[in-house]
């Protein structure tokens, strides 16, 4: 099994309704997405996908996140944008943006600041 890494960074900021503590007032993160591609099988040329295709679909996916106010996009309207659900946003989005027989997503692991992130997997 081969798995693949790439990175991008975004920045935006959100309120977390109901937190106690002051994430429950409007703030910003700088934001790092690595996404863990994986595959069993590589291609012709000696490649399971090229980093290049995962780095542009990362960010395809992350520019509608990115210097916005997460609470006003369509799937944080009913959720929390924590760092748990984007994570996990993310990892849909590129899931279907990707996966094939041979490709799949694996993780997402986001970063909310230098000493704290999440992982999300399926």
């Amino acid at each position: 099994m081969f798995k693949l890494i790439v990175k991008k960074e975004f920045s935006s900021a959100h309120i977390l309704h109901g937190h106690p503590g002051n994430c429950k007032r409007m703030h910003g993160h700088n934001w790092l997405v690595e996404a863990e591609v994986q595959g069993d099988n590589t291609n012709e040329i000696g490649m399971v996908i090229d980093f290049k295709d995962i780095k542009n679909n990362l960010k395809e996916i992350i520019s509608n996140l990115d210097h916005q106010f997460l609470n006003d996009l369509e799937p944080f309207i009913n959720e929390n944008p924590t760092a748990e659900n984007i994570s996990k946003y993310i990892y849909k989005e590129l899931s279907n943006n990707i996966n094939t027989d041979n490709i799949k997503v694996s993780k997402i692991k986001l970063w909310e600041t230098s000493n704290a992130a999440v992982t999300y997997t399926e």
